[in-house]
């Protein structure tokens, strides 16, 4: 007789019509709802020793405490005990060094009177290691606070942002690039653009605002002058262009959008249309696309605050206003002073209606494999140069909303002094956008790019603003300045367009995923944006096809 316990065969129940359990038995679950942006939250995580005390609901559950989903357990046995360890209070972290000195007090009586014991580790000094103090590296005082909170804020939940479009279940996702394989890619020896015609005229800078500095500073002034944005199809001079020439065609502000999508953080869409061997790049009628952003690339970007002077969306007015405000009062304005005006007036011109300074030169530049593209590109201005030629300006302008909020340097108090440490401070929080400019003035074939430094008049006040400054830079210089490698700018854009070269012809989407560094493409129906809203080609709304104050 064998000792082992027989075996026995489970029952399975088959399903002769599908998949799944035949019979749905019927429990009495009290409905909850869900959706992916939840946090479900961990039930056990043996890897931590100890909760995070700065954010204890980073794991916690979306559906709050609901008593229909707690665990009763009436008889529980009389012999179990909860085994805990946290008792030993020696192990503690946070229990370390306790006892020692206050060092931050006797930092302030330090301060106060000039004189103090040499307490090791402050102010720079030597360390019981022979190394620095945490002090000596992250500064003192609110640098100092504000430096170590930028580096124990890493570990902050990550918060979701909202994609540029809604993509449909009827588009047909072609190709996913993260941005690893982007930053691969290189397309070198690509030749200065050639002019294809030039149009309207530019008014000359106003050296004037070369002198402005913090005890001289100047408020910024409305200027009601209109600045047509308009996208690459509603463009009269490329539809006369792409019957004779060219097989690519864009503005400079999407070229250098794709070019940098590297550096971007923010979720963006371009519209392709593919004909024949033609390919025209082109930005939604209702998209944000001409928004600036504000410190996109921060460690701590705006929040989506409704209402809010300091959201994103009201930043990004905000800058983008500022932008064109001071690109056109740092211009000499008047019925009699010169001008520059280029071979063909301004293509956007309309009766009764005051155009910005603003010319435009379409160029062209030779891809290799038989690829011509053909793009707007834009000035802003025009200087004189010791030698009496003529230097094309692209003027920007940096603004600054409240430094305490976004953890950088105050502008009234350094930017005169070390204008190098304001620069970096941007380039660290607006390094897509810097990135963006540089480009645009680099394809455009500017002489120079000028750089204002704006700031509200009171933190609390968006509509007041002063000029405190201004520096100027020439464009190729500058990219090599902020790492930006134009033979990878141009390998980005070529890959890109021969992924839809080799599409058949129809409609296309290129979105920056907003939440990954990653590009993805999309096959879409030629109505996807019907419901937008049909604009005008001489639509002269803010933020459409023309910024109007």
């Amino acid at each position: 007789m064998s000792n082992y316990a027989p075996f026995i065969k489970p029952y399975v129940e088959y399903n002769e019509h599908g998949w799944g359990p035949c019979e749905v038995p019927v429990l009495d679950v009290p409905y909850q709802p869900f959706c992916k942006s939840d946090r479900l939250g961990k039930i056990c995580d043996w890897t931590v020793s100890l909760p995070d005390r700065k954010f204890p609901n980073k794991y916690s559950s979306s559906f709050g405490n609901n008593s229909q989903y707690a665990y009763f357990h009436e008889d529980d046995e009389a012999t179990f005990r909860l085994v805990d360890n946290s008792g030993s209070k020696a192990f503690r972290p946070y229990q370390r060094g306790r006892f020692r000195p206050n060092i931050r007090n006797n930092a302030r009586a330090r301060g106060r009177t000039g004189r103090g014991n040499n307490i090791p580790g402050m102010h720079g000094g030597p360390t019981a290691g022979g190394g620095t103090s945490n002090i000596a590296k992250y500064g003192r005082g609110r640098d100092a606070r504000r430096n170590m909170g930028r580096r124990f804020n890493r570990n902050a939940p990550t918060r979701l942002r909202e994609s540029s479009v809604v993509v449909r279940s009827n588009w047909v996702s072609i190709e996913e690039i993260d941005f690893s394989r982007l930053l691969k890619l290189t397309l070198p020896n690509i030749k200065e653009g050639q002019d294809i015609t030039t149009c309207g005229s530019l008014e000359y800078y106003d050296k004037l605002y070369d002198r402005v500095n913090l005890r001289n500073e100047k408020p910024l002034l409305k200027m009601d002058r209109v600045v047509h944005t308009a996208t690459t199809t509603d463009d009269p001079v490329i539809r006369r262009l792409s019957k004779t020439m060219g097989k690519v065609f864009a503005t400079d502000e999407i070229l250098a959008t794709i070019m940098c999508c590297t550096r971007s953080n923010y979720s963006w869409d371009v519209v392709i249309e593919k004909l024949g061997t033609k390919v025209f790049l082109d930005k939604r009628d209702s998209s944000q696309f001409d928004l600036l952003t504000v410190n996109e690339t921060s460690l701590e970007p705006p929040m989506d605050e409704e209402g809010s002077i300091n959201s994103a969306h009201s930043l990004a007015m905000e800058a983008t206003l500022i932008n064109h405000n001071f690109s056109q009062q740092v211009l000499r304005i008047g019925d009699h002073e010169p001008r520059y005006k280029f071979e063909e007036p301004n293509p956007f011109e309309e009766p009764g209606v005051e155009l910005a300074s603003m010319g435009y030169r379409y160029r062209q530049w030779d891809l290799g494999n038989e690829i011509v593209l053909i793009a707007r590109c834009k000035h802003n201005g025009v200087i004189q140069g010791p030698n009496g030629e003529m230097q094309f300006l692209s003027i920007r302008a940096l603004n600054e909303w409240d430094s305490k909020v976004t953890n950088s340097v105050e502008w009234r108090q350094k930017l005169d002094n070390q204008r190098g440490a304001v620069l970096a401070s941007e380039l660290r929080n607006n390094a897509c956008k810097l990135a963006r400019w540089t480009v645009e003035a680099v394809l455009a074939g500017s002489d120079q790019l000028k750089l204002g430094y704006v700031s509200r008049v009171n933190p609390r006040d968006h509509l007041r603003h002063v000029i405190l400054g201004s520096q100027q830079f020439k464009p190729q210089e500058f990219a090599t300045q902020i790492n930006l490698n134009m033979d990878n700018a141009w390998g980005i854009l070529r890959c890109l367009i021969d992924i839809v070269m080799k599409q058949p012809d129809g409609k296309y989407l290129i979105m920056k995923d907003p939440n990954k560094p990653m590009i993805r493409i999309y096959d879409i129906p030629e109505n996807a944006f019907d419901s937008d809203g049909d604009a005008d080609d001489d639509s002269s709304e803010p933020f459409g096809n023309s910024i109007d104050n």
